[in-house]
């Protein structure tokens, strides 16, 4: 195995890559290279290729994180859902090399065009800081507004067509939301040997809860704006981020995205900014573009509650945190608050 190279390293481990497999790049150089703060789950690098006629091309480098943060984490499950959903209308970033061993960067690694636009932050709120926040009233509904026709997009996408049967768990059972809630609770024991209770509590909720979805879908798995990138018109050029796609419930989407608004927002006391569709006008705008009603929100609320709890205990582990700095607190209080009268 070759070692994994520092970060400081990568760039010129990058460049030799690129030179030996990029067309016209024999004599290219990297330039520009920085580490994007997206993603959990990944480790992304932004930079561009000078090929050897001058022309210079924007690419992203993307490797596992040195702690995996969900427990079958694998680049290749994103990767074949980018490469087939390339003749969607989804706009996904085109994959130039993937690399499943270790042989050259010390681990897994691929490549990718980068797409020019830019993304809300959630850290912090992006009701009180960056692009969303500086935008006016009219502008973040467009953005919000991307994003759940984006969402609706993608569930009427034609999963089985697409080839995207592999997304399944059938090792968990035999329905989708079975296999899906199977994996759940193995995810979350593999996470933390003692999860918080609030975390236990609405595990054997969803088990108990479970139901047959009345639509089975692709899932983005995690659906927010700032996984979007939004040209100056604030129009949608590149949907990102697919390490936890599934097949699932249309509805697991739409809760993912009003979860980690509730949190940027309610949780913290920031006030939703104008121009900020309601709850029930995005509800209304799902069910209008998808042409499917929301049934069970609820349930997928707490799903999303419990699901971004794997990595969040996982990266907690990873960096030593001490037990009374609870990363997934605020998962905890959005459960508490749903299943008040449960």
């Amino acid at each position: 195995m070759t070692r994994r190279p520092t970060t400081d390293e990568l760039p010129n481990a990058a460049e030799r890559i690129l030179r030996q497999s990029f067309p016209g790049g024999e004599s290219g150089r990297v330039r520009n290279w920085s580490a994007s703060p997206r993603g959990l789950a990944t480790e992304t690098f932004l930079f561009d290729l000078e090929l050897d006629d001058g022309r210079s091309v924007p690419l992203v480098l993307r490797r596992p994180p040195e702690v995996a943060l969900f427990p079958d984490y694998d680049l290749l499950r994103q990767v074949l859902v980018m490469r087939r959903l390339a003749d969607t209308r989804i706009a996904v970033p085109a994959v130039r090399r993937l690399d499943r061993d270790d042989t050259a960067l010390g681990s897994p690694y691929f490549i990718m065009d980068r797409i020019e636009g830019s993304a809300p932050g959630d850290l912090p709120s992006y009701h009180s800081a960056g692009l969303y926040a500086d935008a006016d009233p009219e502008q973040r509904a467009r953005m919000w507004w991307g994003c759940v026709d984006t969402i609706a997009d993608i569930h009427t996408l034609d999963w089985r067509a697409l080839n995207l049967d592999f997304l399944a768990f059938p090792r968990f059972g035999g329905a989708p939301l079975e296999q899906l809630i199977g994996y759940l609770e193995s995810a979350l024991a593999w996470a933390s040997d003692t999860p918080p209770p609030a975390l236990r509590r609405a595990a054997e909720w969803l088990r108990s809860n479970l139901y047959e979805p009345e639509h089975v879908t692709l899932c983005w798995g995690d659906a927010r704006m700032s996984n979007i990138l939004y040209d100056n018109e604030f129009r949608v050029t590149g949907v990102l981020d697919w390490e936890i796609a599934y097949l699932g419930d249309h509805e697991a989407d739409l809760a993912w995205m009003l979860f980690l608004d509730w949190a940027c927002s309610e949780h913290q006391g920031t006030p939703r900014l104008p121009g900020t569709p309601t709850r029930a006008e995005t509800i209304a705008r799902y069910e209008d573009r998808s042409g499917w009603k929301v049934r069970n929100l609820r349930y997928n609320e707490v799903l999303a509650a419990v699901l971004l709890s794997i990595p969040l205990l996982r990266m907690a582990h990873r960096l030593h945190l001490p037990p009374e700095i609870d990363v997934t607190a605020f998962c905890a209080a959005r459960i508490e608050e749903l299943l008040l009268d449960v």
